[in-house]
């Protein structure tokens, strides 16, 4: 046997060198990328322009005009309609005397109705006109035995209920049953 075998433990590594000394080592290729894209500029002309499209395609059409003959847009969803809105009528609960008693025994609430106002003179000729048209009746009370005719709740717009008032007190009022 050798003695470098039995000899101290160590004995037998290479001596310690120094290490040399070298620059620093860069991770990540971010840089290099963009100086390539740079240098190639029709890419970055291709891929800014597939952006913008993709943005656009997205965001939708800004106008409201809508596409002819039922077609729409390439790319772009056919939007509804936007309904108008409707100006809100106020309405208010009317009690309007009707001369035919046994006619108002007839509704019931919900009933639609047209109201017709009949002059009192004889120098008119017995002409009549319609004040409201499809009034919608709420409330039908009680007719009293001393009562002449009988009164009904009519739901009517605000000025329809004035011009049913100024009626009341000129003429008669008849009612006439409208169709559901």
């Amino acid at each position: 046997m050798s003695t470098s075998l039995h000899g101290p433990p160590g004995s037998g590594a290479p001596p310690t060198c120094e290490v040399p000394h070298f620059a620093p080592l860069r991770v990540g290729g971010a840089r290099y990328q963009l100086r390539r894209l740079v240098r190639c500029r029709r890419r970055a002309v291709a891929a800014g322009l597939a952006v913008t499209a993709a943005a656009l395609v997205a965001a939708g059409p800004r106008d409201a005009a809508p596409a002819q003959d039922g077609q729409r847009a390439r790319g772009h969803p056919m939007a509804e309609a936007v309904p108008e809105r409707r100006r809100v009528v106020e309405t208010v609960a009317a009690p309007v005397r009707i001369a035919d008693g046994a006619t108002v025994r007839l509704l019931r609430p919900g009933n639609r109705v047209d109201v017709i106002a009949a002059e009192e003179s004889s120098t008119n000729g017995g002409g009549a006109r319609v004040v409201a048209r499809g009034a919608r009746v709420t409330r039908v009370p009680a007719a009293s035995a001393t009562e002449s005719g009988a009164l009904v709740v009519l739901t009517v717009p605000r000025a329809t209920a004035a011009r049913l008032a100024g009626a009341g007190a000129t003429s008669r009022l008849a009612v006439t049953l409208c169709r559901p």
